[in-house]
């Protein structure tokens, strides 16, 4: 037993069973089915992490491993997967017996790549989105939060803020001489195109006539997204300035009416921003939201209080008239939020439901994190919060875009995976017909990862 547990430490892989069924019977006889608990992140001390990129099968795109059949001769190796012969390129010349490459090791059956070409150019960016449909006490515990979370994240990545409660308010941060907003009214749902024309996206110059809009590349200056995205060195002014001013929101609310409050409208108009301007980025968007959303896109209740919020016996008997446009809507936005490989993190403090039900595909597809608490002044939240940006042996080790890739012997097949990820539909003959978790696919989109 001590073997398998050395293994689980070298590797980060648990399984049920210690042995695979060697026959068809065998495995139909498994009353526990086979399968593996992976750890990405898992921190291995005495690792090494080589400076290239990973030598792969020209067949089957496997990485050359310690079980690879090696010819030192002729320069080819077997992959242990499909049995493909392939040749060593010229770099791995010098390659033999007593000099062989630290993945031919045995010892290191995990093993780590850090190409210097694929290294991001763009820091981390954080787009805060912030519900003002709250009482003036929660407010300023949320204000004095996020005065704190500019000071910790790193100097040079990149902060952007949108406040929201009847209608959306995208903050110009990088229009430091006074207080510049972009309004969205919140009932009516928009497209990319519709919010960057309404941003002045295209003012010094034509929008493009064909293509994405995507970034510096592909038509957007670079002095357009620093209107909204500034590192928080040069922003910290703007935005502490932005947050003292931040007030409830000031459309009037009857004693029998909640507040109206445009969730899903926001969030759009935040992933719609960020595809933008940093496609493919490790970004994250952080909602801080104190109820349930009632208006517009991703409405989970009516505005009028006599209507009850919905129950589990209402989702049970499939009798709550928001949720499945709600999830509908949500489901779109993890879609768009997975291609531009960007985290969606959830921060619901109030002591009625917000919709974590409807927003939780979003949120679990993009691997982010949910932080439930009574209120925005409650040391659940201030801890969890702080922690996200601490750096130490305690940190999370946040990470983004990583794609997760199952390959197996031909007599071996793949049923899904479950967890935080988002497939990438890469069809093939390793599929297995029986799904579980999120299946018919080899390969799984994972925008945000942590040690946990």
């Amino acid at each position: 037993m001590a073997e398998f547990m050395d293994l689980e430490s070298q590797d980060a892989v648990r399984m049920p069973w210690n042995v695979l069924p060697g026959t068809k019977q065998e495995a139909a006889n498994c009353v526990v089915p086979i399968a593996s608990i992976y750890t990405p992140l898992k921190p291995f001390p005495n690792m090494p992490v080589l400076p290239y990129s990973p030598l792969r099968c020209r067949n089957c795109r496997s990485a050359l491993n310690p079980f690879s059949i090696v010819d030192f001769l002729s320069k080819i190796w077997i992959c242990p997967f499909c049995l493909h012969r392939n040749h060593f390129p010229p770099h791995y010349h010098s390659i033999s017996d007593d000099n062989l490459p630290a993945e031919l090791f045995p010892q290191y059956t995990t093993i780590e790549y850090e190409s210097p070409s694929e290294k991001s150019a763009v820091p981390p960016v954080f787009m805060f989105v912030v519900d003002t449909c709250m009482i003036e006490e929660e407010i300023g515990f949320l204000k004095s939060a996020l005065s704190q979370a500019v000071g910790l994240v790193p100097e040079n990545s990149l902060v952007g803020l949108i406040t929201f409660g009847t209608h959306v308010h995208v903050h110009e941060l990088g229009f430091g001489q006074i207080p510049k907003v972009y309004v969205f009214k919140g009932s009516k749902e928009l497209t990319k195109d519709q919010v960057l024309e309404q941003m002045n996206f295209f003012m010094k110059k034509p929008k493009p006539s064909a293509g994405v809009i995507a970034g510096v590349r592909d038509g957007l200056s670079q002095e357009t997204i620093a209107r909204f995205l500034l590192p928080a060195s040069e922003c910290e002014f703007a935005l502490n300035s932005v947050l003292e001013e931040l007030q409830k929101d000031p459309w009037p609310v009857s004693a029998d009416q909640r507040a109206t409050r445009c969730t899903g409208m926001a969030l759009s108009v935040a992933a719609h921003l960020l595809g933008a301007c940093v496609p493919g980025s490790g970004a994250r968007i952080m909602a801080f939201v104190g109820g349930p959303s009632t208006e517009g896109p991703g409405a989970i209740v009516s505005k009028i209080m006599s209507e009850p919020i919905r129950s589990h016996k209402d989702l049970d008997k499939d009798s709550a008239p928001y949720y499945h446009k709600a999830v509908k809507f949500y489901g779109g936005l993890s879609k768009l939020l997975v291609h531009q490989g960007h985290v969606l993190d959830l921060f619901a403090c109030a002591l009625d439901q917000v919709g974590v039900a409807e927003v939780k595909i979003a949120v679990e597809r993009t691997g982010g994190l949910v932080v439930l608490a009574e209120s925005f002044g409650h040391s659940v939240f201030k801890d969890s919060f702080r922690r996200i940006f601490q750096s130490g042996d305690y940190d999370l080790g946040l990470s983004s875009n990583g794609v997760f890739e199952v390959n197996c012997s031909k007599d071996v097949k793949v049923q899904g995976v479950i967890g935080p990820c988002a497939s990438l539909e890469k069809k093939g003959p390793l599929c297995s017909e029986t799904v579980v978790g999120q299946g018919n696919t080899t390969a799984w989109k994972m925008c945000g990862l942590d040690k946990a």
